[in-house]
């Protein structure tokens, strides 16, 4: 009970409130005081009223009055007169003096609680306006047992009536809460846990229901995130499908390609100089088929081969992949040119970086054939102090917002329609593997523009 929150508020409300009773508790007992010397002032008044109709009065009468107005003695200002007009014996000496005429708040409060927490009895002298006007002052001599006892009764009678009253009002409050706070965090964490036990099914999604702004909006935020959490395992789920068949495909063509590399190299040894000619380009070609299969496949276990880094010639090697893409180009208007240094020398893995280079290429081909307008692809290389640095720009339309979002994720960020987004999650794996980046540079409707940066590193180890 004490560990819930409605425990905590019901327990924190009563508090509170009695708090609260307990400032409102010392103005209160400081006005009830006021008002019991007031009545004391017009007692007297009411008893000298006796003695003026009357001034032969016996000394049994006098001392009823005063007894009645719980005074000993009353002194009357009439016509600028100082009148004794009842007096009985002194039972000491008058030990304070308090004036209701021009008494402050603050003054009431604290003569107020001096009265209630000193225990022994005094004499005291209180003044006062005379009542209907009649005369100037008035001013009595009294005792403060009788003041405190009442004033004792009547703030016990307060504290008991304001307990009762924290007690129903927290009450009140604990049902509040209970039914427009408690009950409904209940129903989100009730949603929460069965979400949990199955978060791929949808229809455990929690539906906002709560009328409390703030709760509806957690709600709103928790069906957001249930509803992300959904769509990333199913999705999940289907990219582990998709890549066991993936696998599977590339395993088996693999293998059928290793068939025609048998096949290639009996026909590298024929004697017809076309044959001569293309075997070669055929020869790589299926190489790289070969290789990208084995990559698909560690790629599906999640993992890239390491490197065999070796000094190449990039020039050499761009010049490849940009012959290898002029074939596919067809009849499009789309030019590639390269502004490579001849004799630049690239440590790195020359399958992959050509992987690399080969998919940069190949999306800039495809986005620009999309358009149907002419375009041009180049790739520039220089060195800098301690990198090499690649860029591949292309004349395009650019990326769309969405592309760029997950530019590097697997499956998602495919450029073109129908695009499986795989190719430049390769990439930036390839390049990582090397120690160094892949990013984009910009892209908007003038084109694209991705950069490779691999460090150098000490190029004299590299054999």
């Amino acid at each position: 009970m004490l560990n819930s929150l409605s425990g905590r508020f019901l327990i924190l409300t009563t508090v509170f409130v009695m708090l609260a009773e307990v400032l409102i508790f010392v103005p209160s007992i400081a006005r009830f005081r006021e008002d019991y010397l007031l009545a004391r002032l017009e007692r007297a008044q009411i008893a000298s009223l006796a003695l003026l109709a009357d001034d032969m009065i016996s000394p049994e009468l006098e001392a009823e009055l005063l007894d009645n107005a719980g005074v000993f003695n009353v002194v009357l200002r009439r016509d600028e007169v100082r009148q004794l007009v009842l007096s009985s014996p002194m039972p000491g000496e008058i030990s304070a003096s308090y004036d209701l005429r021009d008494a402050s708040a603050w003054q009431l409060i604290t003569d107020a609680v001096e009265d209630l927490v000193t225990v022994e009895n005094r004499t005291i002298r209180v003044i006062g306006n005379p009542f209907r006007d009649a005369g100037q002052l008035i001013e009595v001599t009294m005792d403060t047992i009788g003041l405190r006892m009442a004033m004792i009764d009547y703030g016990v009678r307060i504290l008991l009536l304001s307990a009762v009253i924290s007690i129903i009002t927290a009450f009140l409050l604990f049902l509040a809460v209970r039914v427009l706070l408690v009950k409904p965090i209940k129903r989100v964490v009730g949603h929460m846990q069965a979400y949990a036990a199955a978060p791929e099914d949808a229809h455990r999604i929690i539906n906002p229901s709560a009328k409390v702004k703030e709760l509806r909006e957690a709600e709103q935020a928790l069906q957001s995130l249930q509803t992300q959490l959904t769509q990333a395992l199913k999705q999940k789920e289907r990219l582990a499908q998709l890549g066991g068949a993936v696998a599977r495909v590339s395993h088996d063509l693999r293998n059928i390609l290793t068939s025609a590399q048998l096949f290639t190299d009996r026909i590298e040894m024929s004697e017809d100089p076309a044959v001569k000619r293309m075997a070669p380009k055929l020869v790589n070609s299926i190489t790289r088929a070969v290789s990208l299969c084995e990559g698909t496949l560690a790629f599906g276990r999640a993992e890239e081969p390491a490197p065999r880094l070796a000094l190449f010639n990039l020039a050499s090697l761009t010049g490849e992949v940009l012959e290898a893409e002029r074939l596919a180009i067809g009849e499009a208007e789309i030019s590639l040119s390269e502004d490579v240094p001849a004799s630049m020398m690239l440590r790195g893995d020359p399958e992959q970086i050509y992987r690399v280079l080969s998919n940069l290429i190949r999306n800039a081909r495809q986005a620009i054939a999309a358009t149907g307008q002419p375009g041009e692809i180049n790739v520039a290389a220089h060195v800098e102090d301690s990198s090499w640095l690649i860029t591949v720009a292309d004349t395009g339309p650019g990326l769309p917002p969405k592309a760029r979002e997950h530019l590097f994720q697997p499956f998602q960020g495919g450029v073109r329609k129908g695009g499986s987004g795989l190719g430049l999650a390769i990439a930036v794996e390839l390049v990582r593997g090397h120690g160094g980046t892949l990013s984009l540079k910009n892209s908007d409707g003038s084109g694209t523009c991705f950069e490779i940066r691999l460090p150098m590193g000490d190029v004299g180890q590299i054999k």
